[in-house]
């Protein structure tokens, strides 16, 4: 069990786009992307894609399916939101947990609007978003803002480049950090400010490598970088571990594998991020 003092971040979701589950996937993951974060006793989940449905079977049977907890969406796109009407938590009304997005000014959908209307809603889901909304608050912010949570836990938000907007990350606890930059593209000729602030001199950083140099050019504007962004980022940041996030869902993990032996030969504490894996700071 942690201590009360330590930071840690879960990967129960590694991979972008879409769901790739099977034999060329095992190692680093099928599952789309979910994050849960312990400061100490306090969880804090970040997106809900098709990772979240495990996190939620787990706390079913070791808490009796009963949750209070901060859930924190990067932005609303599918892959992203896909597996929160398979939280079993939310359907439990004595839990508690607050769903908060900062990507949504200005536009003509609010967060309860897009679960209520978009994704849990006949003819695309048959069960509708009021069996879920006895456990759940919606708050929509302004990237930006800053969180004070119970506990010492301050989250601060930023902006990240990506289509339909999307917001990262910073979360301190206890002297300790971690940076959530996923999905983000990165500048030509310039790093990102946005990022390198988000993830200044943190001890992990989850950055968005859907791509490599090579392949980039092909997707150029769709919202993703590459993994030899990361480490300019890295660099730039002076982070202590990064791992690198989003995986397409044409990378087996063979092809993962070789991302790997590539990164190591240029910078240390940089790797793949694996679905299933705990990193305690």
């Amino acid at each position: 069990m942690s201590s009360p003092t330590s930071l840690s971040i879960k990967f129960w979701g590694t991979r972008g786009s879409i769901p790739c589950p099977g034999p060329d996937t095992v190692k680093y993951g099928g599952n789309t992307t979910c994050f849960e974060i312990f400061c100490g006793s306090k969880r804090v989940i970040i997106d809900a894609g098709t990772g979240i449905r495990l996190l939620g079977k787990q706390i079913m049977i070791e808490e009796q399916n009963l949750l209070n907890a901060d859930l924190f969406f990067t932005h609303t796109h599918m892959d992203h939101i896909q597996g929160l009407p398979f939280f079993a938590p939310l359907y439990n009304a004595n839990s508690d947990v607050r769903l908060h997005a900062g990507h949504l000014a200005g536009d003509k959908y609010d967060l309860h609007g897009i679960i209520g209307t978009m994704l849990m809603k006949d003819p695309v889901f048959p069960v509708p978003s009021s069996l879920i909304e006895k456990a759940c608050s919606f708050n929509d912010y302004d990237c930006g803002h800053e969180f004070d949570l119970d506990g010492g836990i301050l989250i601060k938000t930023g902006q990240l480049n990506h289509p339909n907007g999307a917001c990262g990350y910073r979360i301190e606890f206890e002297g300790k950090i971690i940076a959530i930059c996923t999905d983000t593209e990165h500048y030509e000729g310039r790093i990102d400010d946005n990022v390198v602030a988000l993830a200044k001199d943190a001890d992990v950083m989850v950055y968005d490598a859907a791509y490599t140099e090579e392949s980039y050019p092909n997707f150029k504007g769709w919202g993703h970088s590459t993994w030899q962004e990361a480490i300019k980022v890295a660099d730039a940041a002076n982070v202590k571990q990064t791992f690198l996030f989003h995986h397409d869902p044409s990378h087996s993990d063979v092809v993962m594998d070789k991302i790997a032996k590539e990164v190591a030969l240029i910078r240390g504490g940089v790797r793949p991020a694996i679905e299933g894996e705990t990193v305690v700071i």
